[in-house]
């Protein structure tokens, strides 16, 4: 894994970039654009971004590679939202996430963009963007949503709508379906909803505590709507084989997730002939009784959350030092100085991002998701 790390945009936006190429040829960027001035209006900062956005695409990637994914974290979603669009109408379609989690570096909007070579990129009628190569066909769905009267038939809407949208491209969300992020209006309300849902309609999809779940994350974060409270995206891999994902449960610092009534996996690693993926849900300090560790003290909880996610990656297989992206969630805007010290302590030097964004349970005042690669040689399977 290598990283870059530069100012462009007139020394207007920070760029962290990981790249990762595998024996295959096939490239990788995870990018994070943060604006460094956070007085400057909202229509001036999205500039900054779009212009950095565009010379990074000229002189940091590959000439073949192509947007895949893009989220989008505003301040003020409902203000805000419609400028995004502008810009976005007028570029490259990928699959689009916008949410409200404000970063936290007082800046009104930061930006994600997943990037890969070699793929040939469609979009599907029903809403998926396809990027095929090596025998893989990568699904990805940004920002679905609907209006239904609750979080649960929200939840439930979104989930078979999607079940649907993958058996038209002949795929199933028991075997396809590697991520999913719920982004929830209000979570300490909402949330439950969200949970019901998610779990009547896994068991109809044989999604269960004696099968496997899905990595995930839950998270607070608005849609520009007030009546939209729940958010969708989602990543699913067609072509891939069942021997080829295997789920991380880190069991001497974590728990499995239905012993506390929520669904979803802990981690997720996808083997590859040339390298392993690895998904690691949200995060927090959490122990192997689904005890919430250090309750009120944001310090102790960012080493502990820290400490299960390298257990996580280390049963992949990997590293901090492997990590392509990651962002961190923060319930108390007044923790950041706090976190970013640590960050920073640790040398951390893959692309983060840090926002507002209350966690599913409130004594968890943080809490982090993140994306390795890792070099691997495994014949038995197609490249990346």
């Amino acid at each position: 894994m290598n990283y870059i790390e530069k100012i462009y945009a007139d020394k207007a936006v920070g760029v962290r970039i990981s790249v990762f190429t595998g024996s295959g040829g096939t490239t990788e960027y995870q990018a994070m654009f943060t604006v460094l001035d956070g007085t400057a209006m909202f229509s001036q900062q999205l500039e900054h971004i779009q212009e950095a956005y565009e010379e990074v695409v000229k002189s940091e990637l590959l000439t073949d590679a192509v947007p895949l994914f893009r989220r989008y974290f505003l301040s003020d979603a409902a203000n805000q939202s419609d400028l995004v669009m502008v810009w976005e109408c007028e570029n490259s379609f990928c699959a689009l996430s916008i949410v409200e989690q404000a970063p936290l570096n007082g800046s009104k909007v930061a930006m994600w963009t997943w990037f890969r070579t070699k793929a040939l990129v469609d979009t599907h009628k029903n809403g998926l963007l396809l990027a095929s190569h090596n025998g893989y066909t990568h699904c990805w769905l940004g920002g679905a949503h609907n209006r239904a009267s609750n979080s649960e038939y929200q939840t439930r809407l979104l989930l078979n709508d999607y079940i649907m949208q993958l058996t038209e491209g002949m795929c199933r969300l028991s075997e396809n379906c590697i991520r999913t992020w719920f982004f929830v209006q209000n979570i300490d309300v909402n949330y439950s909803g969200v949970v019901r849902a998610r779990k009547d309609v896994f068991v109809t999809q044989g999604l269960t505590e004696k099968t496997h779940y899905i990595a995930s994350t839950g998270i607070e974060g608005r849609h520009a709507d007030p009546s939209i409270l729940v958010q969708m995206d989602a990543y699913s891999i067609k072509g891939i084989q069942s021997e080829q994902v295997r789920f991380l449960y880190a069991p001497t610092h974590l728990n499995p997730t239905y012993e506390y009534g929520v669904t979803f996996e802990r981690g997720t690693v996808v083997q590859y002939g040339d390298c392993r993926q690895l998904f690691i849900s949200g995060t927090a300090s959490i122990d192997n009784r689904g005890e919430i560790v250090h309750k009120g003290d944001i310090v102790k909880q960012t080493e502990r959350m820290l400490e299960n996610i390298s257990v996580l990656l280390a049963e992949g297989g990997a590293t901090m030092q492997d990590v392509s992206q990651a962002i961190v969630y923060l319930r108390d805007i007044g923790d950041y100085g706090n976190v970013q010290k640590i960050f920073k302590e640790r040398g951390f030097n893959f692309p983060y991002l840090l926002v507002h964004a209350p966690v599913c349970r409130p004594g968890w005042l943080i809490e982090m998701e993140c994306i390795a690669l890792v070099a691997d040689n495994e014949t038995s399977f197609l490249p990346l």
